[in-house]
This record gives C-alpha cells, sequence and structure tokens, in this order.
C-alpha cells in the first residue's frame, strides 16, 4: 500500500527552483532512500513531507489524504541540525515534545526509560545534554524523533557522528521501525547505508530527478567495470590485458578495472596461467559510483 506519495511537487524561493517537479511514492513498512549532494533539493522536499512548509506545485498524499494538521503527531523527523538544549536534562525534554505529539506522561516516560535501557544509557534519564558526548547526543535525539511511535518518520544523516557499534544498534532499530509499518524516508551521504537499507531511491541533482527506482534494477543498467582477484602468487602483466583500465596490488588482492565485459575472462584466463586463483569476483557497481557517474563528485552548496 502507496503511504507517502508525492506527485509532480515543485518549491520555488524567489528566481531559485528548490525542487522541480518530484514524484515519489513510498510504501507502509518500507525504507525510502532520498540522495543528492547539498543544495539538490533534500532538505526542502523533507519539509515539505512534514508540513513544515507546503509546495507550489503539485500535491503530497499521506494514505490518499492530503496534508491536514491533525497528521502532525503522526510524524518523526531527525534533523541533520541537532536541536535539543543542552542544559535541559534529557528526560524534561523529551517527555515535553512527546506530550506535544499526544502522547501521556506515564506513557512516554515508560517508553523513554525502554529505550534508553535498549540502548545502554538508562543513567542518561536525569543528565543534561550537555553532559552527554556528540554521539550520545545523536542517541537522544534520535529516540525523541521515535518516542511517540510515528508513522511518517523521516531521517536525515541519522547515523552521523556515531561509532561503529551505535551505528549497527541505530541501523537495527531503523529496521524494527520498518518491519513494524513506518513510513521512513532516509537522508544520507553515506551510501552504503542506502545500499543496506533502502529497496527504492530517487537521486535529486540541482532540484531535478536524475535517477528513481528500485536499487537492484538501477545498478542492472550499470555496466560491471571492476573485479577483484585473489590468487597465490601476484600476477604479472595484467595492466596490459585488452580491456583492462587498471589493476592495483595490495598483498595478494588485485583490485582491476575493466573498460568492456569481455575483458573479465582475458583476465581470469591471464591469472590461471601463471598461479592458483582463489577468488576471482566481477563486482556490480555500487551505488557510490552510481551516484558520482550522474551527479559528479562535488558539491552544489
Amino acid at each position: 500500500m502507496i503511504s507517502l506519495q508525492l506527485e509532480n511537487v515543485s518549491k520555488v524561493y524567489g528566481d531559485k527552483t528548490a525542487v522541480d517537479r518530484l514524484s515519489i511514492e513510498v510504501r507502509s513498512g518500507e525504507i525510502f532512500g532520498l540522495l543528492g549532494a547539498n543544495g539538490a533539493g533534500k532538505t526542502t522536499t523533507m519539509r515539505m513531507v512534514l508540513g513544515l512548509i507546503y509546495p507550489d506545485e503539485g500535491r503530497i498524499l499521506y494514505d490518499g489524504k492530503p496534508y491536514s494538521p491533525s497528521l502532525v503527531r503522526s510524524f518523526g523527523y531527525l534533523p541533520e541540525e541537532r536541536g535539543l538544549y543542552p542544559k535541559i536534562k534529557v528526560s524534561e525534554q523529551l517527555l515535553y515534545l512527546a506530550g506535544l505529539k499526544g502522547m501521556g506522561r506515564r506513557e512516554a516516560d515508560a517508553a523513554l526509560k525502554e529505550w534508553l535501557e535498549r540502548f545502554g544509557v538508562p543513567e542518561y534519564y536525569n543528565k543534561r545534554v550537555e553532559e552527554l558526548s556528540k554521539g550520545n547526543q545523536q542517541k537522544i535525539q534520535f529516540i525523541a524523533a521515535i518516542l511517540h511511535k510515528p508513522k511518517y518518520l523521516v531521517l536525515d544523516e541519522a547515523f552521523s557522528g556515531l561509532d561503529p557499534v551505535n551505528v549497527e544498534l541505530l541501523k537495527t532499530t531503523v529496521k524494527t521501525l520498518r518491519d513494524n509499518g513506518s513510513t521512513i524516508l532516509f537522508s544520507t551521504h553515506r551510501m552504503e547505508h542506502v545500499e543496506e537499507l533502502c529497496q527504492n531511491i530517487c537521486i535529486l541533482h540541482k532540484s531535478r530527478t536524475v535517477l528513481k527506482g528500485n536499487l537492484r534494477q538501477i545498478k542492472s543498467l550499470y555496466p560491471k567495470e571492476r573485479i577483484v582477484l585473489v590468487t597465490e602468487t601476484k600476477v604479472e602483466g595484467l595492466a596490459s590485458v585488452e580491456g583492462v583500465t587498471g589493476a592495483e596490488w595490495n598483498g595478494n588482492v588485485c583490485d582491476i578495472r575493466i573498460s568492456r565485459p569481455e575483458a573479465a575472462q582475458l583476465v581470469l584466463r591471464a591469472a590461471m596461467e601463471q598461479t592458483a586463483v582463489h577468488r576471482f569476483e566481477v563486482l556490480e557497481p555500487t551505488l557510490n559510483e552510481i551516484f558520482i557517474k550522474e551527479v559528479g563528485g562535488g558539491s552544489d552548496a
């Protein structure tokens, strides 16, 4: 079922078009990846979805219905710019914010203690935000976004500033929210997180959609131009094999770039003629490589 739908949505500020005729569909129980360099239109899109600003053209539908003020309680938002008050206790802030979303104080307090316990930081209940590390402030802000069990969850750089252990903790939590039916709009510069979490994506560039659809299908449209080769001993002359554009060794592992598919078998044959081959894999392009091809490596900001 389509839970969130944007139909030809545009937003203009003066002579600058921030979002130009964007159309996406997000199903209930889906994490949808919204990608783009700085200035591409991601934040404007997220703010329109949350009802903070309104589109100049097009429409946004929630379970087939237009925005109404009653939807506010259904939204959860983790902005890239964090917004907790540093000198106020964690519990005071989060219980207040949960109250604004319609939660009773007793229910919110029980949920907060449960989340703090789940994240391994129950002692933060009575701490001021400024007493916490940046990474732990991030965890608290994440709890603030999900404490009231939102139907629509917008996550902007949700894992920034976190160590690998806490990144995995929050990724697991986001997957659980997805499995419980939340509709999640997920934006990040970390393409590997998108590949792990998102089935469908949309890439924006200078306000316009440059790529959209199922991630698996998108990848199938791009050539496989990279090979990983692991051998018993180093293979000589790979860089001169026809169709090979680069070969870089690190110990007995070689990262090979090719310009056409037939080169893969030529590489394998050359390797087997010289040594034992432990691994030979032609890799599909990463989302990061696709993003750079479509958008470039720079920023719009």
